[in-house]
């Protein structure tokens, strides 16, 4: 009778701990949070303090270690999306770099990106000059730009300076 107890419960236990598994998986894989676009979405926008330190432990918390350590910044690879476009990879600045910075790559044209970016989030952007690829910026100081057939958005800041 213990026997059949036991087996049954067990038995009910299976597919509980599979779906734990599967879940504690998935969390791990890098699949974005639902704080990205909140977090990372309004870093871009140049609408959030920035921080190194923050995002850096953000995105390793949320993707994993960074993939690479190259031109003063962290590089992850994400699993995500902002404004109807797939992020690929996002970079923040690392202490030698001589600004505060967070950038991603997404997976559109920058017009198109510029196009959802304002509808979704109202930020309007503007051409910085009448060049065939030109940059574009919005007033918070957030800069669209192109990366071969995909998008560079960014938003970086001096670091302040210490007062003696």
């Amino acid at each position: 009778m213990i026997r059949q107890v036991v087996a049954r419960r067990t038995t009910m236990l299976l597919p509980l701990l599979a779906g734990l598994v599967l879940a504690c998986t998935a969390a791990g894989a890098g699949a974005a949070p639902s704080t990205f676009g909140p977090v990372i979405g309004s870093a871009l926008l140049c609408r959030s303090h920035l921080d190194n330190a923050y995002f850096h432990a953000y995105l390793t918390e949320f993707f994993g270690p960074a993939y690479k350590r190259e031109g003063g910044a962290y590089w992850f690879r994400t699993e995500a999306s902002l404004w109807g476009a797939n992020v690929e990879q996002v970079m923040v600045s690392d202490d030698t770099s001589a600004v505060v910075f967070v950038a991603a790559i997404l997976e559109a044209k920058p017009d198109e990106l510029e196009k959802s970016v304002r509808a979704a989030a109202g930020t309007p952007f503007r051409a910085a000059d009448g060049s065939r690829y030109p940059l574009r910026k919005s007033i918070p100081g957030s800069t669209i730009a192109y990366a071969n057939d995909k998008s560079k958005i960014y938003c970086a800041k001096f670091k302040p300076q210490s007062v003696r």
